[in-house]
């Protein structure tokens, strides 16, 4: 046979065919085993730069530790707070003052924003509110500064004359009802010079004589002011009263027979460091409206300033508040609590030492709260709060998680505070139940998922110890705080914290921090007795959480507060936090790859997230490296 012959022909051409196959399988199969290797090597890389990563953050978070072995952390800088300390310390005595005033005008020059005004931190765009405050100082403090123009031309850009009373309705109509922040400004502006005394008689009174009613009754006065913010109260409402034209002669008899009882008063809440709630626009404002006033040889004046001189930083500046210590802890004991070995025992009982002996242990002289709960620093003007206290609970649980018996008293205790704070709508306050007039005083959602969860795993560890009464009454709050965040989830899916926000969104609000926060605390609270009971409720309002993250989202797979705001550490590592437990495996996916470029870019860098005050914007250097921490420890531990 030959080759034309056409059954051989045919013949080859089969077997041509199948090797071809063959071939083409086998290329295939060879190409699917490279792809499969590559992701492997993908997968491997993650995994090694992850481990890596979370390597390296653990190292730099324990470094971070102060010598008694727990964190401080480190708040922005504040031009406000510099504004207020120097001119307090001008008032009181310029001459002897020279020096800190000196430095603090200094750091205010080299820290003005290109448009001539001054932000709340160094990284926050600039506003009337502080920059009204800077211009004040520095008019006061140096006139000829080639910095008093810069801050001028800035004011008139958002249509403030500082010659001309219509600064006052401008001041109170952008705060509206909450005078917490506007009175104490524009008190500071009239003392100043700007626009001059005679603007006391257009500023508002703050009725300081209701100060000395019973602490049951402030509740019921509908202040201006916040709970926390009483030093103001008085000391600002004592500096109007001295200045005002008086026109109604019984309010003028009733609040001079109030004067020298308010200022015993504003003694008797002083802590032992002098600064009223550790910060230090609270107690310059507290100073400079007495020694406005003619009080300045009080011991309250003279303590006040000596703290203000003994907590100004080497470059001359002021943060607003000393620290964050308790908060900062907790925050560092979250991040690594599932990671093996990070703390040794010795750690251990060092933080759970530390945080035992910071606990209020008596009724609180600055507004009367039981014993039980924690503030935010270990510094004697601490507050305890409905933050700080749920956090704390969860850390001294963390810290002990084999034998938490040695905590069991501190932690029923704080939970008896919890149950004390909680308001009839089911939801926490920060300071002070029943306060509801103004917002910082209401319940808020991120505090109450916090204490959903502190309470949770407290009934959990201590449970058996507890009698039919106390795990009925915790049972109780706990359910009607459930039905607190269940009806503010807005229908949407997100939540929306009190004390933190995001300087670019549009009512400066921030749903995605408040959302990854409550779903990351039910996340946790399922693993509970009290999770498992209700897990159908709880799994519903994560899931819609969850979907509200996913759909905020930006392109670039970071989070920032709302859909097309910038993305930051802190918000896109709690957002993946919050998803990763509940699949979006893509979402989280492109949020890790944009944090690690972020950190190769840029490192650890602290965004204006937190509030303070009314409207007083900071940023804490643990804030990004706990958050990260904390995201990676949870992907490593899935």
């Amino acid at each position: 046979m030959g080759l034309a012959d056409p059954s051989v022909s045919e013949n080859l051409i089969s077997r041509g065919l199948i090797a071809f196959v063959n071939g083409c399988v086998w290329a295939k199969i060879f190409h699917l085993y490279y792809l499969a290797a590559q992701i492997e090597v993908h997968m491997n890389e993650s995994t090694e730069h992850l481990a890596s990563q979370l390597s390296e953050l653990t190292t730099l978070l324990l470094q971070k530790r102060n010598a008694a072995g727990y964190w401080e952390g480190r708040l922005s800088s504040s031009a406000l707070g510099v504004a207020v300390a120097i001119a307090a310390l001008h008032f009181h005595d310029a001459a002897e003052n020279a020096s800190e005033i000196s430095s603090g005008l200094t750091w205010l020059d080299a820290h003005v924003n290109t448009d001539g005004g001054f932000g709340d931190s160094p990284a926050s765009v600039s506003n009337v509110s502080t920059s009204l405050l800077c211009y004040a100082a520095v008019k006061v403090c140096n006139p000829q500064a080639n910095l008093l123009p810069k801050i001028g031309g800035y004011l008139r850009s958002q249509h403030i004359d500082v010659h001309s009373e219509q600064l006052i309705p401008a001041i109170l109509d952008f705060y509206q009802t909450d005078r917490t922040f506007s009175v104490p400004i524009l008190t500071m502006c009239a003392l100043c010079g700007v626009p001059g005394k005679e603007a006391f008689d257009s500023i508002p009174q703050l009725p300081f004589e209701l100060s000395l009613l019973p602490r049951n009754f402030y509740r019921m006065l509908n202040l201006s002011v916040v709970s926390y913010a009483i030093p103001a109260l008085v000391a600002v409402g004592i500096a109007i009263f001295r200045f005002k034209q008086r026109k109604n002669p019984l309010m003028r008899l009733v609040r001079e027979a109030s004067v020298n009882r308010s200022l015993a008063l504003l003694r008797k809440i002083q802590p032992e460091s002098g600064g009223y709630l550790e910060a230090i626009p609270l107690t310059a404002f507290v100073c400079l409206c007495l020694i406005g006033s003619g009080y300045r040889k009080l011991d309250v004046v003279r303590d006040g300033m000596n703290f203000l001189k003994r907590t100004q930083r080497e470059d001359g500046s002021w943060p607003i508040d000393i620290d964050l210590s308790t908060w900062v802890t907790t925050l560092a004991v979250k991040a690594v609590k599932n990671i093996p070995e990070v703390l040794t025992t010795t750690d251990r009982q060092q933080l759970t030492g530390h945080l035992l002996g910071i606990q209020n242990k008596q009724v609180h002289p600055f507004n009367g709260t039981q014993p039980g709960g924690w503030g935010w620093t270990s510094y004697p003007g601490s507050v305890p709060d409905g933050d700080d206290t749920p956090g704390t609970i969860l850390a001294l649980l963390a810290l002990n998680p084999e034998n938490p018996e040695p905590v069991r008293k501190p932690v029923v205790a704080a939970c008896n505070w919890l149950l004390q704070l909680q308001n009839n709508d089911g939801g926490f306050p920060t300071f002070s139940r029943g306060w509801g007039k103004l917002p910082f005083d209401q319940s808020c959602s991120d505090l109450s998922g916090h204490a959903v969860l502190a309470l949770a795993k407290a009934t959990q560890a201590f449970g058996d110890s507890l009698s039919r009464k106390q795990h009925s009454g915790i049972k109780k709050a706990w359910v009607k705080a459930l039905i607190y965040l269940k009806k503010q989830q807005h229908p949407t899916g997100y939540w929306l914290p009190l004390w933190f926000g995001n300087q670019h969104t549009s009512d400066h609000t921030n749903p995605v921090y408040g959302t990854a926060r409550v779903t990351a605390y039910l996340n946790e609270t399922l693993n509970t007795g009290f999770g498992k009971e209700y897990e159908v409720i709880l799994k519903l309002m994560i899931g819609q959480g969850c979907k509200f993250l996913a759909s905020v989202q930006n392109e670039d797979g970071s989070w920032g507060g709302a859909k097309g705001v910038p993305g930051s550490i802190e918000e896109t590592s709690l957002a993946v936090t919050a998803l990763v437990r509940n699949g979006f495996q893509a979402e989280c996916a492109s949020g890790i790859n944009w944090l690690t470029a972020k950190l190769k870019s840029d490192g650890l860098v602290a965004s204006p997230i937190g509030l303070y005050f009314a409207s007083l914007w900071y940023d804490e250097e643990m804030y990004p490296l706990t958050a990260c921490l904390e995201c990676l420890a949870t992907i490593n531990d899935l």
